[in-house]
């Protein structure tokens, strides 16, 4: 089998993860694994393994012939059979598809927002998705929708997982104080809602002063960035709260880190909560998304209802305070990673999907 991902970019994003969790994954179970990065570079670059063969288009507008040119040449050249469309790269596959039809191409649905559904966009989906083989959802929410309102038959839900390690060299080092950090991986967006974190970063700094809160994710420098920087300000919270913007030494960082949080309003699955559960961290998340259907609250971490400040910090405060709860919630989590979302088992899905379909 011959498989092709293609994604937009190679920042350090949940579905820009998966692209390259799934060309490395593949690159030593099939016979040949690409990747192609259409518009921008970026630090996943250095997680790309060198068995798999890699494009760079430097894409410069929706329509660009020689962008398109250059894919098709590659994708000929090297025999490719399924190309993996991942997000909002569907399009430029659709029209490599017009003028190289024999090639199957699958989409991938990252959507993040799934919990508003009702207002995404779907006019650009619904004219090239007739093209498409399958689509690959990653959570149940997209699934119907890809069903019901796409009117797709051969829809598949592949849950995320987490890469099983890309040996990025260790150099960040966490402020604060051993043992008592709080981690949250989330890029600056507004569906991971670090503004209820910072009110819970608030009254946790009047009972434990001595916890720290380490923001880590790519800062897109805009107007949710300002409001929170200048929250941190309002909130004194300069001494309590960094931001250390997008890194790749995630082990390195968890190793640091005692407990870690996701303040999300909206997710699917979560590839930062399957990298908490592989490094065995207790956590504290919001329950949205398939959030609910790895966790089980006060078994395997605490999970509290979305926005929901004063019981996110009080059972943030209780696994602060309980280093049983700590060490038993963080073996559970990876126990339950471990057996529901390896690498191995999705990719066995997947091929198998590819297969039947």
């Amino acid at each position: 089998m011959r498989i092709l991902q293609i994604i937009d970019s190679l920042e350090a994003g949940g579905a820009e993860r998966m692209a390259v969790n799934y060309a490395n994954a593949l690159a030593v179970t099939i016979d040949f694994s690409g990747l192609v990065v259409t518009r921008k570079e970026g630090p996943l670059l250095n997680q790309v393994n060198n068995k798999v063969s890699y494009l760079y288009l430097n894409k410069k507008g929706t329509m660009d012939w020689n962008a398109l040119s250059t894919l098709r040449k590659f994708v000929a050249k090297n025999k490719v059979e399924i190309i993996h469309a991942h997000s909002t790269s569907f399009f430029l596959v659709f029209l490599l598809k017009l003028t190289y039809p024999k090639v199957k191409l699958i989409w991938h649905d990252h959507y993040g927002d799934s919990e508003f559904l009702s207002k995404r966009p779907s006019l650009a989906l619904r004219v090239t998705l007739p093209f498409f083989s399958g689509i690959i959802a990653v959570n149940q929410n997209l699934k119907l929708w890809a069903e019901q309102k796409m009117h797709f038959k051969n829809v598949v839900y592949l849950p995320n997982f987490p890469s099983l390690g890309n040996n990025v060299l260790g150099n960040t080092i966490l402020k604060g104080i051993q043992g008592k950090r709080i981690v949250s991986l989330a890029n600056l967006r507004e569906q991971k809602n670090h503004f209820l974190l910072l009110e819970v970063a608030q009254k946790v700094q009047l009972s434990h002063p001595e916890w720290t809160f380490h923001l880590v994710g790519k800062d897109f420098e805009d107007n949710y960035s300002k409001e929170i920087k200048n929250l941190i300000l309002d909130f004194n919270l300069q001494n309590n709260v960094f931001i250390y913007g997008s890194k790749q030494d995630v082990g390195n960082i968890l190793e640091q880190s005692t407990i870690a949080v996701l303040t999300s309003k909206s997710e699917g699955l979560p590839v930062a909560l399957l990298e908490y559960g592989w490094s065995a961290k207790p956590i504290v998340v919001t329950n949205v998304g398939e959030i609910p259907l790895l966790i089980q609250d006060g078994v395997n971490g605490f999970m509290v209802e979305a926005g929901n400040v004063l019981l996110f910090c009080d059972s943030l405060v209780e696994l602060m305070e309980s280093e049983t709860f700590q060490n038993d919630f963080g073996k559970a989590l990876q126990e339950t990673v471990k057996i529901n979302y390896s690498e191995k088992n999705v990719i066995n899905q997947y091929l198998g999907w590819l297969t039947n379909k």
